[in-house]
């Protein structure tokens, strides 16, 4: 990783980019300067190294960083394409149909397809960012692209080589293996099967899952390949169509787990299959089988899978149609007849139109296991790439690439010979003799240290190694390394580094391997010999195929052109090709090379010739002109062979062996080569030639710049050889010279952060983890040294660190045993974890999960070195790690924390932030990262918590660096080389009373580490325990008593530390017997007792400040409870009454209240609230020194200093206001107005001035005192700011000392008025600012009170409108009618029969002798009756007196039965929170228990009374409510009634129930519609007693004719007339019409009822006459001389009659 101080990689310049739909995808993501300028790793820095936290993406535009980013940490959701919605609503208009569809989504958006985002990010990325995009792509099982798409459709696609060739992983394959060993290979260059799987047509099933599914075989399904069902995936695919991804499966060597036996690449084709046409052909020619998902097809796709089966090895077809809907498709395409029309093999179909996604991935899991056993063709990717250059592809290795790799391998050809014997001849320096020349410094050391003289022999021996190493010369593979590495060319020297690193690790894997792995019983030198044949033939194909084939345009890197033209270079370009051909994978497996077969040996006749010639002519005759096949002939092996040499071999299998080989699958190599072995060999070279100057050459001056540049773009510089155990002091200096030289003067302060862990802690991956850097590392590497890295650090860390520069150091090798005596082993790693620590401001003490029963050697190693630099004089912080979170991991980080934290006591930095932190468990700060390289099993996912970890563990780091700041300054780089010197001066004469040879002290120190914590936390316990006690006392006393609270105090701070220094004396002593006891602590007393005294000391005076704290916490904690208690009791008691006040008010105004208005009434209660309130007085507080100070500075500001003197009155008493007096005034200005009265109206306007601000002053303090708030330095600003601005205002010929007086004066006042201020708020500062903070709380809290009593008043109210009030009047009224009704009948005996009251209405009509009463009488019987009725009621309740006395009474009754109800329901509630509708319910059921009192419950069935409120609350409501009504009514009661009113509020109205006593019969006679008078009951035949005459009938034309009426007759006045005659009534034949009337002889002969209609003809006949519209009838004479008490006797009489 780069420090981001060099330029970025060079590229070729690109044509900007085409409008077009990909390029919009780059543009919306934020890609299109990429294009031109890609990414590249630098950039990491500020995506991942410096981020501290997992953003989420706000738009588009953030996705590629955030894909990357989580990435990094290998996060699980890396490539999720959702953003969160930002709160700014764009228009939907500019959206795209994607956007539009996912901003239906809710809370996240997905802006785009998933699988085009990683797109993107290739096509943007340079090619060594892809290759760190890719190694960590397949550690999270994330496919990743082999074929990349060009963004410009016209451009041919990008074979991705260089990217694959640094994924490494493992496998152990079930084939037969006698030695079990895990294999190890790259992804570009290890020989496996591939299986390909296109798509062909629309296909409803996705091909992605099923391949999903087939990956993760009896595992959970693992999301290797995108697919529509996760987010974003349903979205079009812009850029990725025609992406080639590529996974892959690595076996465990588990048969019950394992999907396939061998590990096998598996390619996804995105797109369908016929619009790429040269990716098909690639991965037809380069498979083991070819899977095509077969959706709606039609005729033209027959023609291109016979072209797919000629080429394809095996093709397996897969028929997803629906034969209802494809009605186009061909008849008996996909399915059985057409495995025997394509000559296919039995089975080469699988139906899987009604099965499921895994179902179908289980019918293709046992199909291609099935062919993986029978015949496998295996091919590396390197052979693919030339396949893909010879189908006219672009591949990104181009010719800098190849160069490079030329100068590698050329440079490597001697490693054939022997690692050892290429070591010792071209790595000469790194032998014995620069080991002893270390071990004879450091003895000269030790002699010197001692005072005495160096020994002779020593000076000779390494006279003589000096000798010998005089004549070193440089050898040709470290001059060809050096001079590569002085290239110009960044990228070409990048290229070569890396080549270096994959080369080296290749060869040395191929030796590790077992030389029998994929395949066995093979001639593999036949299979050698023909592989090079075949790689032969493919070279000259291809060299004489397409000679103008241009290199990849992304990459566009530049090729030195200069350089390629050297002579002495000329044997490297002629090496280029032979490299090509020479043997590309380190596994010893013999991989299968492309082969132009003969049509002869391929074609089985000459029909499957001509198909395929043709096909090549119509598809691929624009893409190239040869068509290259893979040889499937190559490594078959029998499926019986497989099934049972593999039975055999792993019947014993189990996983705990797969665990125990997985855990530690490679043992270290001693003869294990490095990059880092060359690059040490280079510092050799330049040290030798400082220490023997006639060795070397004047060119080795050049290589401290060379290893500057390497260790600002990011390669290690090494601190220290650990094999030889020595510093090459003068290559460091001269290195970090360079360095120093190159940075800016001002940006050179370090701070150092070491990773410091056993070999198998994996301290590299761990560093590479936090911050993207690679350290030499790797579980074989056998190198052992410190190596450094240095990092730019961004501008906001600058400021938290104060340093500019983060130097990474990582100790490798720590604790490796080696063929040396374990003595030496131990000096050596003591040395390193020494000189490490040393050089450390904090150091991550790592802790593997493999450590097992080597942790006590690796655990003494770190302890050493801790005490060994304590002695020194310095400490880093420590941080730990561990790498899982088991009980022995964590027990073993609780030790190393315990010996870091009493090592770091002495000095006070212990890595603890505080006294709280002191007591708390060692693990609180031990962060677990289990990360990808703790898998145990070689198929386990990573851990989905391992990002948040890695963030987590970054956060610390940090956090302990600016711990540093504290601590001390950050050094620069001299002073860093300083330092680097004087440890290892130190180190190398062990001027550490603790010798490094010696681990058994470390141990012992170590145990007593963990005696003395356990010491301690019984001391705290003990601590614990009586704190509680005095806060029991604390608390049992009564705040309000301050002077009480105080004593009380200062008493236990005596006893807490009394109590403090007891138990510190006791573990004093028992830290004094354990160094006696302890024979090894023993010895070394005088080192040990001054680091544990001063940690006793600095417990005691640690936990006696806890204690002390926490006392006082206590007791500040109960008084400010206390008055917090009465503030809120006070304020409680205000919001009460404004509450009330408030709900009375929206109760007469019907209004209910805004928030706003609410909060304005909260405000005022708020104020009144804290003036009323007692706060504490404050201890004595002058406010005077920061008034001064302000106006001070003020002063000074206006260039007033010279008025220094003045501001010493501030604060003393001023007798009488601000008087201007002369000497404000300048001379010549008094002068100019001393005819003036003396300069008297200067004066005046002046002092007028004075009075304005004055006035204003004290508008100013008014103001602020009316704050419930502490006094504030702002105010004396801001009050010194509006003078100033009056005085700018008024333009005055007046000195200075005016200005500065004045504001003296001021000052002097607001000291007076804001001291009270302070004085009142001080001590009680931190109430204020609780309740303060806490206003908005009681704010809420004041109008959801009001909320709710509105609530409460207004359900109550409803419950009281809607049910209680209409059951109080229907009590008190339903009966009321018929008491009236039973009194007006006693009473009047006219309404005891109905003969009566009709007998009574005829008297009456003829009393009134009102026309329209007869009228009425005769037409509306009923309506006249009930009139007469009614008139009756309300004269007799006009008399009445006793009514409103018998409403009072039924009113006290009901209201007495409603509210003990109420009461009842209310003793079975607790008062508290409770829903209303279930209680109201019960007090209806209460009261409909009385049988009197009916209640409507159905108002209760709606929503408006299910509401939650206090039930005490509501009652009181009720209650007021229920009194309210009382009143109301009572006073209702007692005014004056109403008649008619009062009728209506009766249920049951009198005058009804009097008429239907004396309504009798309702027949009417059908002549002349007199009632029926019989009153038996059920009578059948109805007689009326007075029928009407007819001239008083209203007849229409309707009516019965005359004839029906019988002439009338007199008796004795046989001379009336004929129209006399006629008004009578003669009803003689009634019964012979109508049998159910009879008129009785008697009636007919009656002449005293006659009378009665006599007299009324005579009163009426004319009006009657009139009414009805006839002539009047001629009557006798002798009726009108009927007198009125006539009529009414002959109708006494006539009723006297009884009917029968």
């Amino acid at each position: 990783m780069s420090s981001k101080l060099h330029k970025r990689l060079s590229s070729k310049g690109k044509r900007p980019l085409k409008d077009s739909a990909q390029a919009d995808v780059l543009k919306k993501l934020g890609l299109e300067a990429c294009w031109t300028t890609p990414l590249d790793p630098v950039c990491m820095l500020d995506i991942s190294t410096w981020t501290l936290e997992n953003r989420a993406p706000l738009e588009p535009k953030d996705l590629p960083h955030a894909f990357l980013q989580r990435l990094w940490v290998l996060s699980p959701d890396a490539r999720n394409p959702c953003c969160k919605p930002t709160l700014d609503a764009h228009s939907d208009a500019n959206k795209s149909p994607e956007e539009t569809l996912c901003a239906m989504g809710g809370e996240t958006q997905c802006a785009i397809n998933p699988l085009d985002l990683v797109t993107a990010v290739f096509m943007s990325c340079h090619t060594f960012l892809q290759q760190e995009i890719a190694v960590r792509m397949v550690q999270c099982q994330f496919a990743v692209p082999l074929v990349l798409p060009n963004i410009d459709p016209e451009e041919p696609s990008q074979f991705l080589l260089w990217p694959l060739r640094s994924v490494v992983g493992q496998w152990r394959s079930h084939l037969p293996d006698e030695n079990r060993r895990v294999q190890e290979g790259d992804l570009a260059s290890t020989s496996m099967p591939m299986v390909s799987c296109v798509k062909l047509g629309q296909c409803d099933v996705s091909k992605s899952q099923v391949l999903n599914h087939l990956m993760g075989g009896l595992e959970s399904c693992k999301e290797t390949f995108l697919h529509r069902g996760i987010d974003g995936g349903q979205l079009p695919q812009r850029v990725s169509n025609g992406l080639v991804e590529i996974a892959w499966y690595r076996p465990t060597g588990d048969t019950a787990k394992d999907v396939f036996p061998v590990p096998l690449v598996i390619s996804n084709l995105r797109g369908d299959a016929s619009t790429h046409v040269k990716c098909i052909s690639l991965l037809c020619q380069a498979s083991s089988a070819v899977v095509v998902f077969c959706g709606k097809l039609s005729e033209k796709h027959k023609q291109f899978l016979s072209y797919c089966n000629d080429m394809a090895s095996k093709l397996i077809l897969i028929d997803l149609s629906d034969t209802e809907k494809n009605e186009n498709k061909v008849v008996g395409f996909v399915n059985q007849n057409l495995e025997g029309y394509m000559e296919l093999p039995q089975g080469s179909v699988l139906q899987g139109r009604a099965l499921s996604v895994e179902e179908l991935a289980n019918r293709l899991c046992v199909t291609l296991k099935d062919l993986l056993s029978d015949k496998m063709k295996f091919v590396t990717l390197e052979t693919a790439a030339k396949l893909a250059v010879a189908l006219g592809l672009n591949v990104d290795e181009g010719p800098v690439c190849k160069y490079a790799m030329a100068r590698v391998e050329d440079m490597l050809k001697g490693l054939d010979e022997g690692y050892t014997q290429f070591r010792e001849k071209q790595l000469p320096l790194q032998g014995p003799l620069w080991s002893k020349l270390a071990e004879i410094e450091k003895q000269e050391s030790k002699q010197k240290k001692d005072g005495k003289e160096i020994d002779p022999q020593l000076q000779k021996e390494k006279k003589d190694i000096l000798v010998e190493l005089s004549s070193y010369k440089m050898t040709p593979v470290m001059k060809k390394f050096t001079d590569v590495l002085c290239t110009t060319d960044k990228v070409e020297r990048t290229y070569f580094l890396t080549w270096m690193k994959l080369r080296l690790q290749q060869k040395q894997s191929k030796k590790q391997n077992n030389p029998v792995d994929l395949c066995t019983n093979l001639q593999l030198e036949t299979i050698v010999e023909q592989s090079n044949e075949l790689e032969n033939g493919i070279s000259d194909e291809i060299a004489g195929g397409d000679s103008t084939h241009k290199e990849e345009t992304a990459e566009g890197l530049s090729v030195n052109t200069e350089v390629k033209a050297v002579s002495t270079d000329q044997d490297i370009e002629l090496q280029s090709n032979q490299v090509e051909s020479a043997e590309p994978t380190y596994d010893p497996v013999i991989e299968l090379q492309l082969n132009l077969k003969s049509t002869k040996k391929e074609m089985p006749g000459d029909k499957m010739i001509k198909t395929k010639v043709c096909l090549e002519e119509q598809i691929l005759a624009p893409a190239t002109g040869c068509q290259i096949q893979l040889d499937e002939a190559v490594l078959i092996q029998t499926k019986s062979e497989l099934n049972s040499s593999a039975q055999q071999k792993y019947t014993d299998f189990s996983f705990e062996d797969e665990v125990a080989l997985c855990s530690q699958p490679f043992e270290p190599d001693p003869s294990w080569l490095g990059l880092e072995h060359f690059l040490r060999e280079m510092g050799l070279i330049f040290e030798l030639k400082h220490i023997s100057p006639g060795s070397g050459s004047h060119s080795v001056l050049r290589l401290p710049s060379i290893a500057a540049d390497l260790l600002l773009y990011g390669i290690p510089l090494e601190v220290m050889d650990g094999d030889a155990s020595n510093i090459p002091v003068h290559w460091l200096s001269s290195v970090f010279a360079e360095l120093k030289r190159r940075l800016p003067q001002q940006q050179c302060r370090t701070r150092v952060l070491t990773n410091l862990g056993a070999y198998h802690a994996r301290n590299s991956e761990v560093l590479s983890a936090l911050f993207g850097v690679k350290f030499p590392g790797g579980r074989r590497r056998s190198t052992r040294g410190v190596y450094m890295i240095i990092l730019c650090l961004p501008e906001n860390l600058r400021k938290d660190m104060e340093c500019d520069f983060l130097l990474l150091i990582d100790v490798e090798g720590l604790c490796l045993r080696s063929l040396e005596s374990k003595r030496n082993t131990h000096f050596c790693d003591n040395e390193m974890a020494t000189v490490a620590t040393g050089l450390s401001d904090v150091v991550l003490q790592n802790i593997s999960s493999h450590a097992g029963s080597e942790f006590e050697t690796d655990f003494t190693v770190i302890v050493n070195a801790l005490l060994c630099i304590k002695e020194y004089g310095t400490m880093p912080v420590c941080e730990l790690m561990t790498q899982d979170d088991r009980i022995n991991s964590l027990l073993q980080a609780s030790q190393l924390s315990r010996v870091s934290k009493m090592l770091q006591t002495e000095t006070g930095d212990s890595g603890t932030d505080s006294a709280e932190n002191y007591s708390a468990q060692a693990t609180s700060y031990i962060t677990c990262v289990t990360g990808p390289w703790s898998n145990v099993s070689l198929s386990e996912p990573g851990n989905k918590q391992y990002g948040k970890a890695v963030l987590k563990l970054k956060k610390n780091l940090f956090g302990a660096m600016k711990k540093c700041v504290a601590k001390s300054e950050a050094p620069g780089l001299p002073e860093f080389i300083t330092r680097l010197c004087a440890v290892w001066d130190a180190v190398k004469a062990e001027s550490f009373s603790i010798s490094l040879q010696n681990t058994d002290i470390a141990l012992a120190f170590s145990l007593m580490c963990t005696e003395h914590s356990q010491w301690e936390d019984s001391a705290l316990q003990h601590m614990e325990s009586w704190f509680m006690r005095s806060t029991q006392k604390i608390f049992a006393t009564k705040a309000s008593d301050f002077g009480l609270q105080k004593r009380l105090l200062s008493e236990l701070k005596d006893e807490a530390r009394e109590e403090v220094k007891s138990e510190v004396d006791q573990l004093r002593s028992k830290l004094e017997a354990y160094l006696i006891k302890d024979h090894l602590l023993k010895m070394h007393t005088e080192i040990f007792k001054p680091i544990l005294m001063s940690n006793v000391d600095y417990f005691q005076e640690q936990t006696t400040k806890e204690i002390i704290q926490r006392l006082e916490t206590v007791s500040e904690s109960h008084c400010s409870s206390t008055q917090l208690r009465k503030f809120e009791a006070l304020l409680k008691k205000e919001q009460e009454s404004k509450l009330h006040e408030l709900v009375e008010k929206s109760k007469l105004t019907k209004d209910l209240p805004e928030d706003s208005e609410l909060e304005e009434a909260f405000d005022v209660v708020w104020t009144k609230t804290l003036s009323n309130f007692d706060f504490r007085d404050s201890e004595a507080d002058d406010i005077m020194i920061r008034v001064t100070d302000i106006l001070r500075d003020n002063l000074i500001n206006r260039g007033l200093q010279k008025h220094m003197k003045k501001l010493e009155v501030i604060g003393q008493n001023q007798a009488s206001g601000f008087q201007v007096t002369d000497e404000h005034f300048g001379y010549r200005s008094r002068l100019k107005h001393i005819f003036e009265d003396n300069n008297r109206l200067q004066r005046l306007r002046a002092q007028q001035v004075v009075c304005n601000i004055t006035e204003e002053y004290n508008q100013f303090v008014a103001e602020k005192t009316s704050l419930p708030a502490d006094f504030s330095d702002g105010y004396i600003t801001e009050l010194l700011e509006k003078v100033e601005k009056v005085l700018t205002e008024k333009s005055m010929e007046i000195r200075t000392a005016f200005e500065v007086e004045l504001k003296v004066y001021l000052c002097s006042a607001a000291c007076q008025d804001f001291q009270r201020v302070h004085d009142r708020y001080a001590k009680d500062a931190e109430l204020l600012r609780c309740i303060t903070a806490n206003k908005r709380t009681y704010l809420a809290e004041f109008i959801y009170q009001f909320r709710k009593k509105d609530q409460c008043q207004r359900v109550a109210e409803a419950f009281i409108s809607m049910v209680v009030k209409p059951t109080v009047l229907d009590y008190i009224y339903r009966p009321l009618g018929m008491r009236i009704a039973e009194e007006i009948t006693a009473k009047d005996q006219l309404f005891w029969s109905p003969r009566a009251f009709h007998q009574s209405l005829l008297e009456e009509l003829i009393k009134e002798d009102h026309f329209e009463s007869f009228q009425e009488y005769l037409l509306s019987f009923d309506s006249f009756r009930l009139r007469k009725i009614q008139e009756r009621v309300v004269a007799h309740l006009s008399e009445s007196t006793y009514l409103d006395k018998w409403r009072q009474q039924r009113l006290g009754e009901i209201i007495g039965k409603i509210a003990a109800a109420v009461s009842q329901v209310a003793e079975g509630n607790n008062g508290g929170l409770t829903d209303t509708k279930p209680l109201l319910e019960k007090v209806c059921i209460t009261l409909e228990l009385n049988r009197d009192v009916d209640i409507r419950r159905t108002p209760l069935d709606g929503p408006v009374f299910s509401i939650t409120t206090e039930w005490d609350r509501f009652v009181t409501c009720l209650m007021e409510l229920l009194a309210s009504v009382r009143l109301e009514l009572a006073q209702k009661f007692s005014q004056t009634v109403d008649i008619t009113q009062l009728l209506q509020c009766l249920p049951i109205q009198p005058q009804d129930y009097i008429f239907s006593k004396v309504r009798g019969c309702d027949k009417r006679c059908p002549l002349c519609r007199a009632p029926c008078e019989m009153e038996e009951m059920g009578h059948e035949v109805h007689r009326a007693r007075l029928h009407r005459p007819k001239i008083m009938l209203h007849y229409d034309s309707s009516a019965p004719s005359s004839d029906i009426y019988p002439e009338s007759f007199t008796q004795g006045n046989s001379g009336q007339s004929k129209d006399a005659q006629h008004t009578y009534f003669a009803c003689r034949k009634l019964h012979s019409s109508y049998f159910d009337w009879n008129v009785s002889p008697e009636d007919l002969n009656s002449q005293a009822l006659w009378v009665y209609w006599r007299f009324v003809l005579g009163r009426f006949n004319e009006k009657f006459a009139k009414e009805y519209k006839k002539e009047p009838v001629k009557i006798p004479d002798e009726w009108r001389k009927i007198t009125q008490e006539e009529a009414l006797y002959s109708l006494k009489i006539g009723f006297l009659t009884k009917l029968r």
